[in-house]
Formats: structure tokens, sequence, C-alpha cells
């Protein structure tokens, strides 16, 4: 295990109808508050009203950004930071999913930065400047940026898609109420699931050995959200079934399963090529990849961690390690196709046509040639791509 700091200190306030506690965390900030949402739902679903209700009584001035983007765009942050410098805004709300919460860090960075918005994502995970205090009420359980530093931001004119991350950028507190989840649609609650489930994976196949407690954590945490993903769609107001996985979106990607580990995350950069050129959702593209990548890298090196898997979290009994792992890769592409989850790239509308572009980003943009679990260079990542075009059976 390799040496690491765990300090996450985003205030959590997990549970039912603890929206009258908003205006106490966001007076510790300022009064001037710009919300940032996206779509409208919440307006269709009345948490814009409640929270409206809050801040009026409280006596907050209410800026809005509305319309942020399922893959935000730049251009989006840049209005955004714009609001924030004219009307000297002390604090961002961000109401909504991972794209939401992930606009509004940037948005609070970039209202300090001395640059554009862009050359700041350009920075990556080597941001140090200041932000603005950020503060989010979550609606969909799945990217995890309620209680990390993360951010992934699009760029549509150059068609990159890009991870930043910096210490400023933590939320200082986020509202998780599993009751704003329940008219999340079929789809996009699959989505979010097959999108935690990828940050478990990513974290759990990582070359640093001895790390027991990371890969058991994430073992249980991965069949928590097997277990309870199915109950969602079918119950979606099920309570304890919504909780468990707005709980393991948080824990997937706050550290826990992650830190004392190194390595590239090979499914995410092939994945963010497609969102850049496709605008996909970005949990589908990750379910697709996933269990291609998998069988890409299976070879004798890594059958032993990839049986770990079959066996642990989806209970295969085989005793042979190839074996055991085809049967785990398997379960997972079934357990993806039973959430009604589409499984080849020409189902959401992608075919070969920019393979080769988007193989050549997806190294350019990462270090999965280098540090990759398995080491994948252009040629590997257009294979994984190609197998992904039609139904696969891994057994």
């Amino acid at each position: 295990m390799e040496n690491f700091n765990f300090h996450v200190t985003t205030d959590i306030r997990f549970g039912k109808d603890r929206l009258d506690e908003l205006p106490t965390v966001l007076n510790e900030f300022g009064k001037r508050v710009l919300i940032v949402y996206g779509g409208g739902s919440i307006k269709k679903n009345g948490l814009y009203d409640k929270v409206a209700n809050e801040l009026k009584e409280n006596g907050n001035t209410v800026f809005e950004l509305a319309g942020v983007e399922p893959n935000p765009r730049v251009t989006t942050v840049e209005k955004g930071a714009e609001i924030c410098r004219q009307e000297k805004v002390d604090v961002i709300l961000a109401i909504g999913g991972g794209s939401v919460i992930d606009a509004a860090k940037v948005i609070a960075a970039a209202a300090f930065y001395q640059g554009s918005a862009w050359d700041l994502v350009l920075e990556r995970k080597g941001f140090a400047g200041p932000a603005l205090p950020l503060v989010t009420i979550l609606t969909l359980a799945a990217t995890g940026s309620e209680m990390n530093t993360n951010a992934v931001i699009t760029n549509w004119k150059t068609k990159e898609k890009l991870g930043t991350a910096g210490p400023s950028m933590l939320p200082k507190a986020s509202f998780l109420d599993p009751q704003n989840t329940f008219t999340v649609n079929q789809y996009q609650t699959a989505a979010g699931s097959a999108d935690i489930m990828s940050h478990l994976i990513e974290n759990y196949f990582n070359k640093t050995e001895g790390t027991d407690v990371q890969d058991f954590v994430a073992e249980g945490i991965m069949r928590a959200v097997i277990k309870n993903c199915p109950i969602a769609l079918k119950y979606p107001d099920d309570y304890d079934a919504r909780a468990n996985l707005m709980w393991a979106s948080s824990l997937a990607l706050n550290g826990l399963t992650g830190n004392g580990k190194q390595g590239s995350w090979s499914c995410h950069a092939i994945e963010h090529e497609l969102s850049a050129f496709y605008d996909i959702t970005h949990g589908i593209g990750l379910a697709i990849i996933t269990p291609r990548w998998m069988e890409y890298v299976l070879n004798e090196q890594t059958a032993g961690k990839l049986a770990q898997f079959a066996r642990n979290v989806f209970g295969v009994e085989e005793s042979v390690d190839r074996m055991a792992a085809r049967m785990g890769i398997q379960k997972l592409y079934d357990y993806f196709k039973a959430c009604k989850i589409p499984m080849t790239l020409p189902e959401v509308g992608i075919d070969d046509e920019k393979f080769s572009l988007m193989a050549k980003q997806a190294v350019a943009h990462s270090s999965i040639d280098k540090n990759g679990y398995v080491p994948l260079d252009e040629a590997a990542v257009e294979e994984i791509l190609r197998q992904s075009l039609v139904e696969r059976n891994f057994e």
C-alpha cells in the first residue's frame, strides 16, 4: 500500500427533509448565493420551490445559472464564473447530479482564476488556487462529486472532455436526501449505478498490492449497488434502496477505496472520448466499455484479481482463476443488461468512424499507456472499442 492523505471535510447532511438546515449552512459563507442547476427537473419535482422558500425566508440575495448540460460545457462554466465576479457572490449552491456539481466546482475556482476556465481545466489535478465555497443538494446517485475534489468538463469546440481537481473544489457541505432521487427515471438510475460500479472497479483493479482494506470495502459497496439498483428500478420510491445507492455514490469516490493506490483509470479514459465526440450518458458508456476492457486485460498476471472480483462480488464458485474471471465478466455484463442498459455502441448511436481519433486522444489525455492496470496503447483502445460494437459472450 502506498502513502496517502485522507482529508475529506465535507459536512454530509444525510437523510429525509433536512432543507431547513440549509440557511444555517449557507450563512457560514455569506448572503449572496448563486444557484446552479440543470434542465429544470428540480422545478417539476418541487425541490426548486422548497429551496427558494428557504432562501427567501433567510434573506439571501439569489442569482441563478440554469441549463447545465449532462456533460457540462466550459462555456457554461464561463457564464457562471462571470456572474460570480460581477455580482460578488459569496457561496455557490449546486442542485443536481454530478454534472451540475462538477460545473459548480469549476465555476467556484474560475471566479478567481487569472485566465480562461479551460486553462484552469488544463491544470488537471494540479489546481492549487482558491475557490468560492460550494454547497450541494444531490439529486442523482452516480458520480460522487458531492464528496470529492474532482470535476470533468467538456470543451465542445475542441472535442475534449477532461478531468480537473483541486483541494479548494471540495464541497463544504452536501445535503443527501434519498427522496430527491425518487423521480429519477429508470435509464438515469441504471446509468448512475453503472457509474458507481465503474468508480469502484477502476480503483479495485490497480497495480498496487497489499490493499485488502480498500478492496474488501469496494467489494461490499459493489454488492450493495448490485442488490439495490434493481429494487430502485422496480420501486422508484423505495427509500432504503435509494439511500444505499446514494451513500454508495459518495463512498465510491471520496478516497475511501482509492487512496493508497497508484494507477490510471483505463475505462474512464476511453469513455471520456465517447462522451466528448458523441455526448452520450457517461454511465452508459462506462457500462459498455468495462466488460470489454476486463476481457482485454485478462491474462496470467491479472486472472487472480479478476477471479477474486468474480467470487467476492458475484459469488462465482469456479476454482480455476481464468474460468472464474470470465464468469465474473459475464455476470457483470448480464447485470448491466438486466438493468436495461444498452450494451453496444451502435445502440447509443456510435459507429467505428472516429475510433482511431478517439483512441489517440484517450492515450494522449491520460497515462493509460504507462500506468494502466494493463498498459493500453492506441491499438489496444481501438480494439476495445471494436469489441463494443457487438454483443459479447465472455465465458
